[in-house]
């Protein structure tokens, strides 16, 4: 596993360094040597974030966590991950490493799916153009996290999201 750290906004110590590559180290029974992970850190006013990403043919592996504290950041990262490799092991691994579905792995993977989460509603609604602040408002007034809309100056379904710090992203398809 190769792991690369680097800070934003602030330069990040040996020590820091040393302290997420021992942890991180954790990960290397899930991953195996060929996988380059990305470990981000910034602070902002009291809040110390790390968020690590890990690029897996076709999955992308993130977990972020702010605390007041980089080391105990790390440390919260780590177990999101962790869990998120647990769940989706059996996949991971034949991606991954490439194993052959041996009867043992196949028979784990059917009780896995079986226990998936699976598409219990479909809602269809009209699509309105609208501008984006359009679409905010109406985010807004529905109380939704999200909001799906046909974007007035593009022609274009778009998706708009509310983020962590409160501000708002969108999603445009590229074609």
């Amino acid at each position: 596993m190769r792991l690369t750290v680097r800070g934003k906004n602030f330069e990040v110590s040996e020590a820091l360094r040393q302290y997420a590559e021992k942890r991180l180290k954790k990960l290397e029974r899930f991953l195996g040597e060929e996988v380059e992970v990305q470990v981000t850190m910034s602070v902002s006013r009291d809040r110390h974030v790390v968020e690590v990403t890990v690029p897996l043919d076709g999955y992308l592996l993130r977990g972020e966590e702010a605390t007041g504290d980089m080391y105990g950041s790390i440390d919260l990262v780590l177990e999101k991950l962790e869990k998120q490799m647990e769940k989706y092991k059996t996949r991971l691994a034949k991606k991954v490493k490439g194993n052959t579905l041996k009867e043992g792995a196949l028979r784990s993977q059917q009780e896995e799916e079986a226990e998936e989460p699976r598409v219990v509603r479909t809602k269809r609604f009209p699509i309105k153009p609208m501008s984006v602040e359009e679409a905010i408002l109406q985010m807004n007034l529905l109380g939704h996290n999200f909001f799906v809309f046909a974007n007035a100056e593009t022609e274009q379904v778009n998706v708009l999201y509310r983020r962590k710090d409160g501000n708002y992203g969108l999603i445009e398809p590229e074609l």
